[in-house]
């Protein structure tokens, strides 16, 4: 193989290597958009905290 088919292989592989990044970590950020929205529902679904609860800390218990 001569020296300029192996740069020209070792192009195209770090093309797809990065073509294979982009498109992993785009996937991922759709799948965290997603996440982000049905939290926002399940937190809207959620009754309001009553006047006083969550707001001291047994540390005796």
């Amino acid at each position: 193989m001569s020296m300029a088919s192996s740069v020209a292989a070792m192009a195209t592989n770090m093309s797809a290597a990065q073509l294979q990044y982009n498109v992993s970590l785009s996937v991922t950020k759709k799948a965290m958009d997603s996440q982000e929205v049905a939290m926002q529902g399940l937190l809207e679904m959620m009754p309001p905290n009553p006047a006083g609860v969550g707001q001291n800390i047994d540390t005796y218990a």
